[in-house]
């Protein structure tokens, strides 16, 4: 028994269409690209920016509370790490483990 003999490229191009799939392909690629920017990589450029911004305007006195949930109080403010007061303890944490800030106004905080 023997397999008919088919062109290879008639294979890839759907019939009745000839080179227009290929534009279609880019379009349906630029679409879930678009997608996935309005959708995901715009909202956390937007938030991350919020974040550094909040932890920019970090002052002394603040009441934070950091990724792994321990609210304190900025008793010091250094470069990168930050010293709190969390009922009788004292830690420092590091600036980018913060994750809130509870005593700000409603208008500062992010969205």
């Amino acid at each position: 028994m023997t397999l008919p003999s088919i062109p290879v490229l008639a294979l890839l191009t759907p019939t009745g269409e000839s080179g227009s799939g290929i534009s279609v392909l880019l379009f349906q690629v630029a679409l879930i690209f678009g997608i996935f920017y309005f959708l995901i990589i715009r909202p956390q450029r937007r938030q991350r920016a919020q974040h550094e911004k909040l932890l920019a305007a970090l002052q002394k006195g603040d009441q934070i509370v950091t990724t792994g949930g321990i609210v304190g109080e900025v008793v010091h403010l250094k470069d990168n790490e930050i010293t709190i007061r969390s009922g009788e303890s004292k830690l420092v944490v590091l600036r980018a483990n913060i994750t809130n800030v509870l005593n700000r106004q409603a208008s500062e905080k992010p969205a």
